[in-house]
């Protein structure tokens, strides 16, 4: 079992130091969020709130993910990173290739592209593309990533994305898997075609019944004995030992987890929601990772 550590909401000036903690305590990687702005007048019910109101406020910090991959990168010696998810049909794809590969080419291919579809319809809107068919220029835009990740002059005519031969560089040494994530049945279907999938925080049984659908979308892709194959998730449940070997047994590769959120300094304010809820020094926060690093991920990472 390999261990992912999610920073959303951390102060931006920390995450160079979690990281560094996060590798030297025997973490497998890094999760990176994204949003590009939080807009004032929100009117897309956020889907995993039971009220569609999201949890964080408009000045929560999102830093560029490959921005933000590309510094962390340098300053750890094992650690991977991916982001959950990208937003990827909000933009292009030849910008997207291009940042991606440029930070698994400063990684040393310790890189991997977390894909949404997205929720946000005014994220789309003000950035000039359209909501609606996300899905399927999501699709589209995962095969334009791989066939200009291969090198080369490339060329692609698809129904969404067409241009003549062009080549980007630096294009990856090794591949760079992609994760689809989601719990929709589009959403699994996509990824039991991908590389992995990366799904939400769930109760154990409920986890069961989206990786046994994953499991039969992925027998019916052809990819269920596909090699790396990933599969993330996060519990909603204290940490522990037998509910991740659990779910081990039924097919997750790698848990999502924040051990941060968990430091013992927490703010004085008891109406905090959110991420001021989790306003910690870091030292505090180093406490907390380092302790689950001792307690869980000692005892199941590979």
């Amino acid at each position: 079992m390999k261990f992912w550590q999610a920073v959303a909401f951390l102060d931006t000036d920390q995450l160079l130091d979690i990281a560094r903690i996060t590798d030297d305590a025997g973490f497998h990687g890094i999760m990176v969020s994204d949003h590009v702005f939080f807009p004032e007048k929100l009117t897309s019910p956020y889907p995993y709130a039971p009220d569609g109101k999201p949890y964080w406020s408009p000045s929560t910090p999102w830093p560029d993910p490959w921005v933000l991959i590309g510094a962390m990168a340098p300053a750890t010696a094992r650690l991977h990173f991916t982001t959950n998810l990208y937003v990827a049909p909000a933009g292009h794809p030849f910008v997207i290739a291009k940042a991606v590969s440029t930070a698994a080419a400063l990684s040393g291919g310790r890189v991997a592209l977390g894909v949404g579809a997205g929720w946000m319809r005014e994220e789309f809107e003000a950035m000039g593309t359209t909501f609606e068919d996300r899905g399927a220029r999501l699709d589209e835009m995962i095969e334009v990533l791989r066939r200009l990740w291969e090198g080369g002059m490339q060329e692609f005519h698809g129904r969404h994305y067409d241009f003549d031969r062009l080549e980007i560089s630096p294009v990856p040494t090794t591949k760079i898997p992609i994760y689809a994530g989601g719990h929709t049945m589009p959403a699994l279907r996509r990824a039991a075609r991908v590389d992995g999938w990366i799904g939400n925080a769930y109760q154990p049984d409920e986890a069961l019944t989206y990786l046994q659908r994953l499991h039969d979308l992925r027998k019916a892709e052809g990819t269920l004995d596909a090699p790396d194959y990933e599969v993330v998730i996060a519990l909603l449940s204290p940490p522990d030992v037998d509910a991740y070997r659990r779910m081990e047994d039924a097919g997750v590769t790698s848990m999502l987890c924040a051990p941060w959120m968990f430091a013992p300094e927490q703010t004085d304010d008891p109406k905090a929601t959110g991420e001021a809820a989790y306003a910690t020094s870091l030292d505090a926060k180093r406490r907390a990772i380092e302790d689950f690093a001792e307690t869980i991920v000692a005892k199941l990472a590979p």
